[in-house]
């Protein structure tokens, strides 16, 4: 499956029961913790995330909605006893900030920790079946967006079929990379006949925190699932401008000028009650919006 689990969608104040922003990315390998704010690991109690298959943690910036739950996530998984490495891609001065937290409340890791810090855009991580990149976003601080890509997959083999024809089982790699068989006697087996089609590679883009920025389009061009923040109803695009955020229909703008497949929006203010007041503000401009829920799968 490749889903993404929505654990926070509200701004900076958790209220109305939100909680500030968290996902979880689920590839066919990991569990990927985007973002990490107050309250995340509840959310993860909550909604029965395996916490052991939490291998790789990307934090956006360091305005605190987007990591104040990061220690005791942390925390949580050496008191569990934790063995396997967990790997966290930020901001270089988080590196430091996590280390003065573990020395000064003499907390031992039982696990190794690898810290990435994040100078560049770029690939962050390339796994057997999928790659993260991110690039920049324009916020009041360094601030970066996620991408994650499906790699392509290789083509599969109708055994039952390539075994009638006597294809020799060294000739399946070949078959796999979509290549036709020409056996020993001569006759020639076409590809299409004996194998299927790989799923179609997907992607998913998480913009993190933002101004409206046109930039971003090139980065996101075309992905499946895009998650861009809407703190404000449009009205309020001068505050938004002011705090360097988006509006609902700034974010579906961005959703149509990259001509992606369907657009999430969240990190709702708190002082709005009812996300779905946002909703049809974005789809007046794009019709294929949802406000992120909290609790609800979305697939990719």
């Amino acid at each position: 499956m490749f889903g993404v689990t929505i654990l926070g969608n509200n701004s900076a104040i958790p209220a109305h029961g939100r909680h500030p922003t968290a996902q979880i990315i689920s590839t066919t390998d990991d569990l990927l913790l985007f973002d990490c704010g107050e309250g995340t690991q509840i959310q993860i109690l909550n909604y029965k995330i395996r916490r052991s298959r939490i291998n790789h943690i990307f934090i956006s910036h360091l305005h605190g909605d987007h990591y104040f739950g990061l220690i005791g996530l942390v925390s949580s998984f050496a008191l569990l006893n934790r063995i396997q490495p967990l790997h966290i891609y930020g901001p270089a001065p988080l590196q430091g900030l996590m280390e003065q937290q573990f020395q000064l409340s003499e907390t031992h890791l039982s696990f190794p920790l690898h810290f990435h810090p994040i100078e560049k855009d770029g690939i962050l991580l390339d796994a057997p079946l999928y790659t993260v990149s991110c690039f920049s976003t324009k916020h009041r601080i360094e601030c970066r967006g996620f991408i994650v890509r499906q790699k392509k997959r290789k083509r599969k083999i109708i055994r039952a079929l390539a075994e009638s024809h006597n294809i020799p089982t060294g000739m399946y790699a070949l078959l796999q990379q979509g290549e036709d068989i020409r056996l020993d006697n001569g006759r020639m087996i076409p590809n299409e006949t004996i194998t299927i089609p790989a799923p179609t590679p997907r992607s998913y883009a998480f913009t993190a925190d933002t101004l409206f920025d046109p930039e971003i389009v090139e980065h996101v061009k075309g992905v499946d699932l895009l998650y861009h923040e809407a703190t404000y109803p449009h009205a309020l695009i001068d505050k938004a401008a002011a705090r360097y955020h988006s509006t609902t229909k700034e974010a579906a703008e961005i959703a149509r000028l990259a001509g992606v497949n369907k657009l999430l929006i969240g990190h709702f203010s708190a002082k709005f009650d009812n996300p779905l007041v946002f909703e049809d503000e974005a789809k007046e401009v794009f019709p294929n919006t949802e406000a992120a829920m909290e609790g609800v799968t979305y697939l990719v």
